[in-house]
């Protein structure tokens, strides 16, 4: 899936609908400013599990939000969304289902439809 937003950017867009500056919000989570532009600008993408958590609740991050913020870190620190690998660890099938897929090559219109068949058993 792409998406039209780096990791940066989001928080960028995110910062600026609370009317924060960078310096602002990398203060309320006790990062320095610059570290905080790095991050904007995708100079760095390594972020510690207790600034993520902190952005998460300065940002007011929830839902859909949530989980973009997840996977745009994630794209930039090519890595799988924190969000995750707990459950992918705890189910067996899943695993298996993921490494089958990615054995067959399994294309976006089958996901799609795997998807869409779970959604109907909800």
């Amino acid at each position: 899936m792409g998406y039209e937003k780096t990791f940066g950017e989001f928080i960028i867009e995110k910062r600026k609908s609370k009317y924060l500056s960078a310096r602002q919000l990398a203060l309320s989570v006790g990062m320095t400013p610059e570290y905080m532009c790095d991050i904007e600008k995708g100079r760095k993408s390594a972020i510690s599990e207790d600034y993520v958590d902190k952005l998460i609740h300065a940002l007011n991050l929830s839902g859909d939000e949530l989980e973009l913020f997840y996977d745009l870190l994630a794209i930039a620190q090519k890595s799988v969304s924190a969000d995750l690998p707990e459950y992918i660890m705890e189910h067996e099938l899943v695993r298996a289902a993921i490494r089958t897929a990615k054995k067959n090559n399994v294309p976006d219109d089958k996901w799609l439809k795997f998807i869409n068949e779970m959604v109907k058993q909800e």
